[in-house]
C-alpha cells in the first residue's frame, strides 16, 4: 500500500466484502499483495451478516455445519495477519483504467488505485420487499433479518413470508421464543418441502390465503397483528416482532456502468475469472460462466484462482501455483 494526495495505493481492490471477497482478500495476503476491501454495507460478511447469520451453513468443505457469523469471522480472522484494509459502509461508484492500473472512485470522492480489482459483490445491492402493513414499523418491532435470536427469547412473533428465508426464520426462532406464526398470502409455498414438513411437524402455526393487514402497539411498542385470511373474519394475534421475509429486490449499481459484460446481475469471465476488461475480475456469486454452480464453496475456488491469476498479471516472473499453504512458514 501506498499513498499520495488524495489517492491511497494497493495491489488489488476487492469490491465486496461477503465469504468470497474475505477469502481473496487472505489469498492476496498469503501470495503477498496489498489489498483494500471496499463493500457497502457496514459490517464484513455480505448477505450472511446481513441476512442469516444465526442460520447454520451446511455445505462449507471441513465443517458439518457452520453458524452465518461464525464463518464470518473465522474468514476475518484467517486474513487478519496480512492487515486488509476495510473500506465499509462505502460504494465503489467509478472504475477507470489508468497507466499501470486503475482507479476506482468511492463516495465521498476517495480514489483509490490498483494493480487490478476483484469484483466479489455477490448479488449486488439487495433491498428487502415490502410488507405493506408495516409501513412506518421498520425497527419499532418490524425487521426483515434477524441478527441476533436471543433478541427475541420469550417473544411472540409473526413471520410473513412462504420462501426458504422465512422458514430458515421460523426454525431458528422456534427454540428461542414464547410462539412462532408464519402467515402467507398462498397456499403453496415458494420453500422446500422438507423444512415446510420441519416446521410442521415442530407444531408451527402456519397461517395460509392470509396477510397482515394492520399492525396495533401498546404504549408505543408492537402488540399485536390482525391477519385477514380470505373468506374469514379478521383474526388478531399477539405479536411482540413481525418479520417481514418476502424476499428482496438486487442490483450492481455502479457496476452495471464499468463497461463489462452483464446478463441477469452476473459478470462473464473467463477460467482464470478475468472479464474482457484489462485488470478487472470477478469471482463469487456475481461471476457467470457456463457451467457455473453457485455456492459458498463455489466462490472460494474462484478466489483463489483470481488472485493467483492476479498475482501473475502484476509480475510475469511469479508463478500461477504458488505451492500449498501447508508449506508457508
Amino acid at each position: 500500500m501506498s499513498e499520495s494526495a488524495g489517492e491511497t495505493s494497493y495491489d488489488l481492490v476487492i469490491i465486496g466484502a461477503g465469504p468470497t471477497g474475505l477469502f481473496a482478500a487472505y489469498y492476496a495476503g498469503f501470495r503477498g499483495l496489498s489489498m483494500a476491501v471496499v463493500d457497502s454495507l457496514p459490517e464484513a460478511g455480505g448477505q450472511v451478516t446481513a441476512m442469516y447469520p444465526e442460520k447454520m451453513i451446511y455445505d462449507v468443505g471441513g465443517f458439518a455445519e457452520v453458524r452465518g457469523r461464525d464463518l464470518v469471522r473465522g474468514l476475518l480472522d484467517q486474513a487478519a495477519p496480512f492487515e486488509p484494509a476495510y473500506l465499509l459502509g462505502r460504494k465503489a461508484e467509478k472504475l477507470e483504467s489508468v497507466d499501470g492500473g486503475v482507479a476506482i472512485t468511492l463516495d465521498g470522492g476517495q480514489t483509490l488505485r490498483a494493480g487490478a480489482v476483484l469484483i466479489t459483490a455477490g448479488i449486488g445491492e439487495f433491498t428487502p420487499r415490502p410488507l405493506p402493513a408495516g409501513d412506518g414499523w421498520l425497527g419499532r418491532g418490524m425487521v426483515h433479518f434477524v441478527p441476533a435470536l436471543k433478541a427475541h427469547e420469550g417473544q411472540h412473533v409473526v413471520v410473513v413470508g412462504g420462501g426458504d428465508s422465512a422458514f430458515d426464520w421460523v426454525l431458528a426462532l422456534h427454540p428461542v421464543a414464547a410462539s412462532v406464526t408464519l402467515v402467507h398470502r398462498r397456499a403453496k409455498f415458494r420453500a422446500a418441502e422438507s423444512i415446510v414438513r420441519q416446521a410442521r411437524e415442530l407444531g408451527v402455526r402456519i397461517v395460509t390465503d392470509a396477510e397482515v393487514t394492520r399492525f396495533f402497539d401498546r404504549d408505543g411498542t408492537l402488540a399485536e397483528v390482525e391477519v385477514q385470511v380470505k373468506g374469514a373474519e379478521p383474526e388478531v394475534l399477539r405479536a411482540d416482532t413481525v418479520v417481514a421475509a418476502l424476499g428482496f429486490t438486487a442490483d450492481l449499481g455502479p457496476i452495471e456502468s464499468w463497461g463489462l459484460q452483464i446478463d441477469h446481475r452476473a459478470i462473464a469471465v473467463d477460467s482464470t475469472m478475468a472479464t474482457p476488461r484489462e485488470r478487472v475480475y470477478a469471482a463469487g456469486d456475481v461471476a457467470a460462466y457456463p457451467g457455473k454452480v453457485k455456492l459458498i464453496a463455489t466462490g472460494f475456488g474462484e478466489a483463489a484462482t483470481a488472485v493467483n491469476n492476479i498475482a501473475v498479471m502484476l509480475d510475469p516472473d511469479a508463478h500461477l501455483f504458488p505451492g500449498h499453504s501447508s508449506n508457508a512458514e
